[in-house]
């Protein structure tokens, strides 16, 4: 089916395309020639304090002065060449933008290239981040006018990813260092930004008078909850948009909790569990749990109120008959000859576990069947004679067990379900005890999202999560990462702060190693497209000579030639020039040329100058197998000698081809990188849900799955790319490295097989907590129970 063009489309106007044009496109030229022209004095300024790279910089200023109407130039052509191919209705994608550069030669991207578009998918981000609700409405304006397209920061001609391409491509030919590149590129994000904002606002309003879409309303943020409860101490900024009725920074499984609350209530209501105290809290809630305000005071009170269910029925909470937790929901207190630590003495057992850990809870870190629970609240009692306490006479205080009973819990499911062996492993262990201090001091951390500890927690475990250390870029990472563990140890007392400065230094240190990640998947992305293309040459190459030859037999030397030289010749041109290229066209006619002369010879035609009209091309052919002039001129004479003896009937008299050059192509798609994803079986036998399939084919680039293998280990993989020759999906993991290509088919099959799912939360902490939940709720332990029975 054919689309219209774009004069045909509904609703186009082409008035008022052509007005928002002008009001667009010279104000974004004009915006970036100012911003160009400032860019002298702080490069001269970076040249003064640069060291080495000085005269990088002082040559990079002569240069952008030198080029500076042509990179001017460059950066309106690339705005003007997305603006025509969205008034033709057919809006320009960025990636496609930016593949077009690639797809004419056979070479990988440099990392050079890499880093500069990365460099401009950043700056990007920061202008979408600033002015984004005027964007949306300007997507739909635009998209509008344009005969009723639906356009995205993806294909939106003037929004900030082709802002980002336009400026990528600007300086693309200039002869600038890696690192003044990505400076440059920088000062445009200083520069530009406050601008283009501004040119934003203006073609919105513009739209607005000329009639476009008046009724639509501004996109307002949400307004932050109100609530009597204290400020908090941390900034919520970053928490992402939330449901009106959920609490900013609340955790991914915060309405399970308050659907559990609401049924809890609801039972207590008709009497099935006892009253309810002034403050609507559960009447056996310890002190520190009712205190905390809206949903976070909610959440504390449900996780007691699991923890102590998990007690009465035997679950993994219970201390068991050691002493180390009492049982307080079973007539807690009726002794008079135990005590419960106070927070200072906890605290300072734990300062002491966290200098120099037993080897006991060593152990226990390292062993997925011990209870790290049970262990630490063990190694508190113990630990406690070195403060002169007497371990047969004290016992946990109540909240105290609840905060060693959810860390130890948190900890074991992470380490279990998450891929961490060996070193990793051993370093996440070793934050259990800062852990249990952390939730001493501030349970707030179970239920704030954006609590600096968890954060840190999350970016630690990302950085070691399914690293070998088999790159030397991961070994340096499981460095830095022991490097902060070892500084928390060290440091931390009391003071929540040291969790704010390791995790803001930490995570710069991530986001470099994050854009190495980003070039890694790009490359992989890039080599399978490079071995695509070259599966589907030699699949045209063979279905062309199978046409020729199949069935029909061939003197040794003229199939010798069709096999290997005139193959590999007709690979590399369709590689080159593409299935519609000329040379492809000429290559088969040289083919068809010799195998007619062949059934020529077979006719016994006696005296003709065999092959003299293909001569210069059959050259041309060993010439591009590695063949000199001369060795390519005896090869012909071989073939010429041949079909002279073919129609001499002299069989005898038949040549050989001189010894051919080695050629070997690159291997198709596939290797060893897939051996992590085995399928059984091709496509035609594999059972599969349509519905499944289809989804597959429209999942879209960035999404994350769970890979499953055969032992049941889980690993992340991100979709990086789909391909427009196979539709294949390229899967990479966290290192950005291919793991992972299958068809639509293939991953459907797999969901069949129990192989794959939707991916659970990035979130290592809020995760883990949902493995807490699952192990503390009653239908887990009734089910135990009921197993062991």
């Amino acid at each position: 089916m054919s689309n219209p063009s774009a004069n045909e489309r509904p609703g186009r106007d082409q008035r008022l395309l052509d007005q928002a044009r002008e009001a667009v496109i010279p104000p974004l030229v004009d915006t970036f020639a100012v911003a160009l022209g400032r860019f002298d004095d702080a490069l001269f300024d970076r040249a003064e304090r640069a060291g080495h790279s000085q005269m990088a910089f002082l040559d990079a200023m002569r240069e952008l002065r030198r080029r500076r109407e042509e990179i001017v130039t460059r950066f309106r052509g690339h705005l003007a060449k997305a603006w025509q191919a969205m008034e033709s209705g057919q809006p320009l994608s960025v990636e496609h933008a930016l593949a077009q550069a690639g797809e004419s030669t056979l070479s990988l991207i440099s990392e050079r290239e890499l880093e500069s578009r990365l460099a401009a998918r950043n700056l990007a981000s920061v202008i979408l981040r600033e002015w984004k609700p005027v964007l949306i409405r300007l997507d739909r304006r635009l998209g509008w006018i344009a005969g009723n397209l639906v356009l995205d920061n993806d294909h939106n001609p003037i929004g900030p990813e082709h802002i980002g391409v336009a400026i990528h491509e600007a300086f693309a030919t200039c002869d600038l260092t890696d690192e003044v590149r990505l400076v440059v590129i920088k000062l445009c994000e200083r520069d530009l930004v406050p601008g283009i904002g501004r040119i934003y606002e203006a073609l919105d309003q513009k739209l607005v008078k000329l009639g476009v879409m008046p009724e639509m309303p501004a996109i307002r943020k949400p307004p932050r909850a109100t609530s009597a409860a204290p400020a908090e101490e941390y900034d919520d900024e970053e928490t992402p948009a939330v449901m009106p009725e959920e609490e900013p920074g609340a955790p991914a499984w915060a309405a399970r909790f308050i659907n559990r609350m609401a049924n809890t209530r609801a039972m207590q209501s008709l009497g099935l569990h006892g009253g309810m105290g002034a403050a609507g809290g559960y009447g056996d809630m310890p002190a520190g749990f009712a205190g905390g305000a809206g949903a976070q005071g909610v959440l504390l009170e449900a996780l007691h109120h699991l923890l102590q269910e998990s007690r009465r029925g035997g679950g993994g909470g219970n201390s068991g008959e050691d002493g180390a937790g009492g049982g307080y929901g079973d007539g807690r207190g009726s002794s008079g000859v135990h005590r419960d630590l106070s927070q200072r003495e906890m605290l300072s057992v734990l300062s002491l576990l966290q200098a120099s850990p037993s080897a006991a809870l060593r152990a226990a870190i390292g062993d997925t069947g011990e209870s790290l629970a049970q262990r630490l609240k063990s190694e508190v009692l113990s630990s406690a004679t070195q403060l002169g306490v007497d371990p047969s006479t004290a016992r946990l205080a109540p909240v105290d067990e609840d905060a060693i009973d959810l860390v130890g819990m948190l900890f074991d499911v992470m380490l279990d379900e998450r891929d961490l062996e060996g070193r990793p492993r051993e370093l996440i262990g070793r934050l259990v005890v800062p852990f249990v201090k952390v939730a001493l001091l501030d349970r707030r951390m179970f239920v704030q999202k954006t609590h600096p500890a968890r954060r840190l927690l999350n970016v630690l475990a990302e950085a070691c999560e399914g690293n070998n250390g088999e790159s030397a870029a991961e070994r340096t990472l499981l460095t830095k990462v022991e490097e902060v563990v070892g500084r928390l140890v060290a440091e931390f007392n009391e003071n929540l702060a040291i969790f704010l400065t390791l995790e803001e230094e930490f995570r710069a240190f991530l986001d470099q190693h994050r854009r190495r990640i980003e070039i890694a998947e790009r490359r992989a992305a890039e080599i399978q497209r490079g071995q695509e293309k070259l599966e589907a040459a030699r699949i045209r190459t063979q279905a062309e000579l199978d046409a020729r030859i199949a069935n029909r037999r061939l003197p040794q030397a003229i199939e010798d030639f069709l096999r290997q030289p005139w193959a590999h010749h007709v690979t590399m041109t369709v590689l080159r020039e593409g299935e519609e290229g000329e040379g492809l066209g000429e290559a088969m006619k040289l083919a068809d040329g010799v195998l007619e002369e062949l059934s020529e010879a077979q006719r016994q035609v006696i005296g003709k100058p065999w092959l003299q009209a293909w001569r210069p091309a059959l050259q041309q052919v060993f010439g591009s197998v590695g063949m000199n002039a001369d060795a390519a001129s005896a090869a012909v004479d071989a073939l010429h000698d041949t079909l002279q003896a073919v129609a001499a009937s002299r069989p005898d008299l038949e040549k050989s081809l001189p010894e051919l050059p080695q050629v070997v192509l690159p291997k198709p798609a596939g290797g060893e990188d897939d051996a992590a994803i085995q399928l059984i079986g091709g496509t035609d036998t594999l059972e599969f849900d349509p519905t499944d399939a289809d989804h597959f084919r429209s999942l879209a680039i960035g999404t994350w799955l769970d890979f499953i293998d055969k032992d049941n280990k889980v690993q992340p993989g991100k979709l990086s790319w789909v391909s427009p020759i196979s539709s294949r999906l390229l899967f990479v993991n966290r290192r950005g490295v291919r793991f992972c290509v299958a068809s639509p088919e293939e991953l459907a099959a797999m969901v069949q097989m129990g192989r794959l799912r939707t991916h659970q939360s990035e979130d290592a902490f809020d995760s883990a907590m949902q493995g807490v939940i699952d192990r503390l709720e009653p239908t887990a332990n009734t089910g135990a129970a009921t197993a062991e029975a």
